[in-house]
């Protein structure tokens, strides 16, 4: 699986031209899963957004998680994190998930980080055409691969 992750001061995704689900302050997840993806991928990420330091301490470090700070969590199905560029111009995605595979992995993915933080996560629709409007704050934006754990 890979995830782009941001700290924003909002979030909202729009289908068909009307508000799908918005956050306030929190994390934007863009998620995509690839062909090799399984539940132990799920289970790490989860763990790994849910405990990442990525929000400021009243000395104005950087060491504070999304539960420490009861912030809200938008996650986006992105299958285009998986593109190719090797070869010309127009990207691949062989190596992302088919739908039949990718979309219980993402609902899976949401049902354990709404577990792990304990509160509701806020998702699009997965497969749909959609438009992501968020104010990236800091900016800190984070990316991370469970093949590589990193």
């Amino acid at each position: 699986m890979r995830a782009v992750i941001q700290r924003v001061s909002k979030a909202s995704v729009t289908i068909e031209n009307k508000v799908f689900s918005k956050i306030n302050k929190g994390l934007l997840v863009l998620l995509g899963v690839g062909l090799i993806d399984s539940e132990e991928d799920v289970q790490w990420l989860v763990k790994k957004i849910a405990s990442m330091r990525l929000f400021p301490s009243d000395k104005g470090n950087v060491d504070l998680s999304i539960i420490d700070i009861d912030a809200e969590i938008l996650v986006i199905s992105q299958f285009t994190l998986f593109a190719s560029t090797k070869k010309g111009n127009r990207p691949s995605f062989l190596h992302s998930a088919k739908p039949d595979v990718a979309k219980p992995l993402y609902e899976k993915f949401v049902v354990e980080l709404e577990k792990t933080i304990q509160k509701p996560v806020q998702t699009g629709v997965f497969g749909a055409d959609m438009q992501v409007d968020l104010c990236n704050d800091g900016p800190i934006t984070i990316c991370v691969d469970t093949k590589n754990k990193e």
